[in-house]
């Protein structure tokens, strides 16, 4: 009887033990990596990102966690002079990350997605945005964002219907960022019968106001109805500045990119009055969230976000609830949960799905924005409107 007692004891505490380190275990961080430009020219994105996404893991961890565990996200710096091989050591399997979220430049993103890809690890995209990087099959690979041939729907449907160029000029960086969007406006023109007057990329390797300034003089002679440019911020900034310092009065509109910073507005000036832009999310937006997103940003910093943030948050989100829903941390149940995946998110609606050429990708209704009296304003869609399209003023 003795011995059958101290065997129900010896069980009991095995069973209590077992119990308590289950316990223990669960309470141990789940960690998601991010890799984004956090130097460098590009770091001005990389900066609304990376407060973007520690605000949505503060809230995430505020109402439980992943299943009671507490998210962790590990930042990797993708921009300056790091190579992809670093980065992703730092984050697979070093931060030990059950999957990546994030990505902003499109070079350093494919080339990042294809390692994932190779060592099976889950990857939710929610900038970078060169066509390819969706359409190569890769099982592991989930976008957020539209591609880049699609970010300018808004853009083409408010031209059409309310400013349609007879005219147009298209400069663009030499990237897969800028290349994919500027084909795509060149199929527009060709489908609307607008005269290209001029296409050109740059080398994003030599900008200054003296290349650009001899880059644009050609338009000079015959300026086109709309100048469209393809640029991140530094460049973003040159083009203007230089397009205006030879008072072409074409009038100017960005792919967004660049073109949808505040810090660009402050940068260009009175230069950067009454162009448009395509952007990809307001806060005017009628998204669950959105104005709360906003506001909650813009009270813990100095600048107001653009849509590069409102990715980033509502991106940790969507791999929130994925984690929470996913049988198990393995990289099969987390595709399994991501597959599955349709929520309404600060940026609009999510859900994964193959069309054209495009696997596992998310697609959103694209706007224009317009810079009037130094303020972003939502201009299109008339549903989404914050003020009226002001034509530019002509010298």
């Amino acid at each position: 009887m003795r011995n059958r007692l101290k065997k129900i004891i010896v069980l009991a505490l095995v069973i209590f033990a077992g119990g308590f380190c289950h316990a223990e275990a669960s309470q141990e961080p789940l960690v998601i990596g991010v890799p984004l430009p956090l130097s460098g020219n590009l770091k001005e994105f990389g900066i609304i990102m990376k407060n973007s996404f520690e605000m949505a893991a503060e809230s995430v961890n505020k109402t439980g966690g992943i299943n009671g565990r507490p998210l962790e996200i590990v930042f990797a710096d993708d921009g300056g002079e790091a190579s992809t091989e670093h980065v992703f050591s730092k984050l697979v399997p070093s931060s030990k990350s059950v999957m990546l979220v994030g990505g902003y430049q499109s070079d350093r993103t494919y080339r990042m997605a294809k390692m994932a890809e190779k060592k099976d690890v889950p990857f939710l995209i929610c900038t970078a945005s060169a066509d390819k990087i969706s359409q190569k099959g890769w099982k592991n690979i989930y976008r957020l964002n539209p591609p880049i041939s699609e970010y300018t729907k808004g853009l083409e449907d408010f031209w059409i219907k309310n400013f349609k160029p007879k005219s147009m000029a298209i400069i663009y960086e030499n990237s897969m960022f800028g290349t994919d969007g500027a084909l795509r406006m060149i199929e527009f023109c060709q489908d609307q019968v607008i005269e290209i007057r001029a296409h050109f990329d740059y080398d994003k390797t030599k900008i200054s106001p003296t290349y650009f300034r001899s880059l644009v003089a050609p338009l000079t002679e015959e300026p086109p109805d709309v100048i469209y440019m393809v640029s991140y911020l530094e460049d973003a900034v040159g083009l203007v500045k230089a397009i205006r310092g030879l008072n072409i009065s074409s009038l100017l509109c960005g792919g967004a990119g660049g073109f949808t910073l505040e810090e660009f507005v402050r940068r260009a000036g009175d230069s950067a009055n009454n162009m448009l832009t395509a952007a990809l999310w307001s806060w005017h937006a009628a998204y669950p969230g959105a104005k709360e997103y906003y506001t909650q940003y813009t009270g813990r910093h100095t600048r107001s976000p653009d849509y590069h943030g409102a990715e980033a948050y509502s991106a940790l989100f969507v791999a929130s609830d994925a984690l929470k829903r996913a049988k198990t941390f393995s990289p099969k149940h987390i595709r399994e949960a991501l597959n599955h995946t349709f929520m309404k998110t600060p940026f609009g609606p999510v859900k994964f799905y193959s069309y054209d050429d495009f696997e596992r990708q998310n697609s959103v209704n694209t706007l224009v924005l317009q810079i009037i009296n130094g303020k972003f304003e939502t201009i299109w869609p008339p549903d989404m409107a914050s003020a009226r399209f002001v034509s530019p003023h002509t010298p």
